[in-house]
């Protein structure tokens, strides 16, 4: 399975980024499926719901499924959150998955980066971090990308996982 990830602090353009990555290299004819970690409690489901009164009547898990897509909400109870390798082998098989999140996890990453965030890189204390893409100069060892610069970033991920 080839995985690649985009990290940064909040609001540098991490989701931004995701978004075109993710509609370049499907426009290239790839298979492209998205893992996002987030830090707080987030719920995907809309209270009464009937989706949602199953998962609050005490089900561990609810399928949904309708004419166009189909969503499995897993409930923890209190269960501690499973680890990003036990989460991937959920998906289907595609070509690429991009992780946006686990800054910490030992996969690939590309640091997005904003400089109107005011603060530093994650890259020089992390070394999953391969490359930089920026809005502005950055000093930086690592490979640097204009953070508009999809096709480059894709050209690179892709390289980076032999696709």
């Amino acid at each position: 399975m080839r995985l690649y990830g985009v990290t940064g602090s909040k609001n540098c353009g991490k989701t931004g980024l995701m978004e075109r990555l993710v509609a370049e290299i499907c426009a290239r004819g790839l298979t492209v499926s998205t893992v996002k970690h987030a830090h707080h409690s987030t719920d995907v489901d809309q209270p009464g719901r009937d989706s949602f009164r199953h998962r609050e009547a005490g089900a561990s898990e609810v399928l949904l499924a309708s004419p166009n897509r189909w969503a499995l909400m897993h409930e923890l109870r209190d269960a501690p959150e499973p680890p990003l390798s036990e989460l991937l082998g959920k998906l289907s098989p595609v070509d690429l998955i991009l992780i946006e999140g686990y800054k910490r996890e030992p996969h690939p990453k590309i640091e997005a980066h904003r400089a109107e965030t005011g603060k530093p890189l994650l890259s020089p204390d992390n070394h999953s971090i391969r490359a930089v893409a920026a809005d502005s100069a950055v000093e930086t060892a690592l490979p640097r990308f204009d953070l508009d610069d999809t096709r480059g970033v894709a050209d690179f991920i892709l390289r980076e996982v032999g696709l």
